[in-house]
């Protein structure tokens, strides 16, 4: 038998919490699903521990730049099990704050993966849910790279988890994730690659100001390799072997940890989207001017799942879980406005951008 909604909300971030918390507070009978711990991408597994580590980073740079002006550098350096413990004291009570606040709301929580079985049934394990609306703000995953041996790759979230941090590092792309740690592990004394697809990293961003950061980078140590595509990872004697490819000649280099920093998706694939009538593409469901899916009204979208044109930031998905609130409670009469949207990378120093 199917449990009755209002609302069924997929995702637990920024744009998830809002539109739950909203309409919670409006009267509405709402669930929200998770299938990972609750509290989102950027309080979890992004943002909020990532500047836990930069922070520390900025320390050692500052030391180590002080270093003959009344300070003393040669002692200072970055315990890794310790700082992971640091920011685990941040990010651990996450989860229970969540739940706890969406029970207090009279929210009814689930956890488990989603998948519709149609219309607006969603079954989650051994249980059935139908609602008069549906919100997906799943978030995004890395993107899959195709290459042999993917599975030897580290994802974001798990290198922000290692009780170790290995010597050796290859991070592969040459966007936000790579630089930013790139910059971490460089400060603890890692010995980090980046391998760029294309022939400049940080694309969006300005030329000149970029070519200073990368010099910046590799006054850390730090080998930066651009126009080099990466084939393959292979596993062998305890160590990995990155294959790529730099203008039609093979090379290969050689890692403790490969990363994976090579752009992000919007995690739908296993929703199984179709038997719901939803539409979606590259960047995610298909919404129009109020986050509407266009294939099914009673379906929103928002923050990095929608195809809504805005950056995936999380102050965005926040803005867009307002409107999907106000447009569920109100009727339609909300639409996005695509405004400049400051987006920084956390390196050190840090790189901002007014996106549009």
């Amino acid at each position: 038998m199917n449990r009755q909604f209002d609302l069924i909300v997929i995702g637990t971030g920024a744009a998830a919490s809002v539109v739950a918390h909203e309409c919670g507070s409006a009267g509405w009978k709402v669930a929200v699903v998770d299938s990972r711990p609750f509290g989102g991408t950027c309080a979890l597994r992004g943002c909020d521990p990532k500047k836990v580590l930069v922070g520390i980073a900025e320390i050692i740079d500052w030391v180590q730049r002080m270093n003959g002006r009344g300070v003393r550098a040669e002692s200072a350096r970055i315990e890794w099990s310790e700082l992971m413990r640091f920011k685990r004291s941040f990010t651990d009570p996450i989860p229970k704050i969540s739940e706890r606040s969406f029970a207090a709301a009279g929210i009814a929580t689930f956890n488990g993966r989603a998948h519709f079985l149609h219309s607006t049934v969603v079954g989650i394990g051994e249980e059935t849910l139908a609602g008069r609306h549906v919100v997906i703000a799943t978030g995004a995953m890395p993107r899959r790279l195709g290459i042999q041996g993917e599975q030897h790759i580290t994802k974001s979230d798990q290198f922000l988890e290692l009780d170790a941090l290995p010597r050796r590092i290859v991070f592969i792309g040459g966007g936000y994730i790579s630089f930013e740690f790139a910059h971490i592990a460089a400060r603890a004394e890692a010995e980090v690659t980046i391998l760029h697809r294309g022939q400049r990293p940080l694309e969006g961003f300005d030329p000149d100001l970029v070519n200073r950061l990368v010099n910046r980078t590799k006054r850390l140590g730090a080998r930066i390799e651009v126009g080099t595509e990466v084939t393959a990872i292979e596993k062998s004697d305890g160590k990995l072997l990155v294959h790529a490819l730099t203008a039609g000649t093979q090379s290969m280099f050689e890692a403790d940890l490969v990363v994976h920093g090579a752009g992000r998706v919007p995690e739908l694939d296993d929703l199984n989207l179709a038997a719901a009538g939803v539409q979606a593409e590259e960047r995610g469901v298909k919404v129009n001017e109020y986050l509407q899916s266009i294939s099914n009204p009673a379906f929103y979208a928002a923050g990095d799942a929608a195809s809504s044109g805005l950056p995936q930031l999380t102050p965005v998905a926040g803005y867009e879980g307002q409107i999907v609130a106000s447009n569920l409670l109100k009727g339609n009469q909300r639409k996005i406005e695509h405004m400049p949207v400051p987006t920084v990378v956390f390196t050190i120093p840090p790189l901002q951008l007014w996106a549009f």
